[in-house]
């Protein structure tokens, strides 16, 4: 078995891992690039080995692990692509959505001339986004399953691991009933999401691929609910709104049931309005109310979660509401600020002290969100500097990845010691603290690979 890592090894995104077994190969994951531009620009290179694979598995939605794909079929690939049911449902929605930006942000570059070519163009289009949402194949998780095709004589199996709808753990096993099993963590979820199952093991790997998004550091013990009660009281004490900047898949879901929870214990104002304005976050929050047998939540608690919610539909209700001086809570995409109708509203209040943006999940080096957490006093937003008045802060509590205790217990579960682990999907300091720690703790033979590189396995 050969392992090639094209993506998520020198940092947190474009996660891709093109592995050889028994003659095959098969691509885990087409990740975006995302935060640093020395890494988005990867986004536009060509496909080159990524070409020979004869199948993809796709570990969740999120863009990070699955946004590349349209781009991919756009340079002529096409193959099945195996997710699992509730990761088929989400990227229907997600990859759409990310065709749609793709071509708005080329058309406003050109527009407005800020872009440093003569023409901007799209990653890719609406058209390439359907043909990728063509080729999956939906393979219900728990159970082994024998694909057809290339990967026919070898067993696939999804594990969920919390973190998102339809998130899972891959196990790729070879031919054979001692075949090899290459375990592929994903993105694991926490012990105890406000949404999602705690994540489950699979049940052994002769080769583990684990993220290490946190892999230096555990999840600070934080009331989500009453840090968000002080936040939106002193806000709107003072004349102002609080926009929460917002992963449309998962987080935007979570901070629904906080805030629908804070206003039924009288604990937020009862008349206080509270905005969705992500066409994306209502279509996720529709499926989450859809899947709700898969949630920790009671499913009234899940049918409810856009009860008495303001629904942003248009772009120009999107303009008009950035206008508004009436207090309320506003939910906008993306959660990285990395673009969507979020950048409006950030145009909008960030200048003004009154206001206090919260950002709800892990910012990745070198996006708008991170160097607004960071402390910056101004961002360039649509071509633009604005200044930073506003408060800024982060709430650490709503994270959707397992920390370093939880992903050392949940590789503690793996009832067969891996003959070799890879530390991948972390920023160099992260994924190298989490080297450390199994090295020490389990006593695994494991390491952090570099970008490229293709090791026997």
């Amino acid at each position: 078995m050969k392992i090639r890592f094209l993506g998520a090894a020198d940092g947190v995104t474009g996660s891709r891992h093109l592995v050889t077994s028994a003659g095959v190969q098969v691509l885990l994951d087409c990740g975006l690039f995302q935060g640093y531009k020395l890494h988005r620009e990867r986004n536009w290179a060509d496909p080159g080995p990524l070409r020979e694979a004869e199948a993809i598995v796709i570990s969740h939605a999120h863009l990070d692990h699955s946004g590349w794909l349209p781009a991919l079929v756009k340079h002529g690939w096409r193959g099945p692509v195996y997710v699992s049911p509730g990761t088929r449902d989400l990227l229907k929605v997600l990859l759409l959505d990310s065709a749609h930006l793709q071509e708005e942000d080329a058309r406003r570059a050109n527009r407005y001339g800020f872009s440093r070519h003569e023409k901007a163009l799209p990653l890719y289009t609406r058209a390439d986004a359907l043909r990728a949402l063509s080729l999956l194949v939906a393979v219900p998780p728990g159970r082994a399953f024998r694909p057809d095709g290339a990967l026919s004589r070898h067993t696939l199996t999804f594990t969920p691991v919390g973190h998102l709808l339809g998130a899972c753990a891959v196990t790729l096993q070879e031919p054979g009933r001692s075949g090899r099993r290459l375990v592929f963590s994903g993105d694991v979820g926490r012990q105890h999401d406000l949404l999602m199952p705690a994540p489950q093991a699979p049940d052994a790997a002769d080769v583990l691929l684990v993220e290490s998004t946190y892999g230096n550091r555990d999840h600070a013990q934080e009331d989500v609910a009453t840090r968000l009660e002080t936040i939106v009281n002193a806000t709107i004490g003072g004349g102002g709104s609080v926009l929460l900047p917002t992963f449309a898949v998962g987080r935007a879901q979570a901070l629904l049931l906080v805030l629908q929870r804070l206003k039924r214990a009288g604990r937020i104002p009862a008349w206080l309005p509270i905005v969705l304005d992500s066409p994306m976050a209502q279509e996720a929050t529709a499926l989450y109310r859809h899947h709700a047998a898969e949630l920790r939540v009671p499913r009234r608690e899940a049918l409810a979660l856009a009860d008495g919610v303001r629904i942003i539909t248009t772009g120009a209700q999107s303009q008009r509401l950035t206008a508004s001086r009436v207090p309320m809570v506003v939910l906008s995409a993306s959660g990285m600020a990395t673009g969507g109708r979020v950048l409006h509203h950030l145009k909008a209040l960030l200048p003004d002290p009154r206001h206090h943006v919260v950002f709800a999940g892990f910012q990745v080096g070198g996006s708008r969100g991170a160097r607004l957490v960071g402390g910056e006093r101004e961002v360039k937003i649509h071509g633009e500097m604005v200044p930073v008045r506003a408060t800024v802060s982060q709430l650490e509590g709503l994270s959707g990845h397992a920390d370093r205790g939880e992903l050392l217990a949940w590789m503690a579960r793996l009832k067969r010691k891996p003959e070799q682990t890879f530390v991948v999907h972390g920023e160099p300091a992260a994924a190298d603290a989490l080297r450390c720690e199994i090295q020490n703790l389990l006593g695994w033979r494991v390491r952090v690979p570099q970008h490229g590189e293709e090791v026997e396995a």
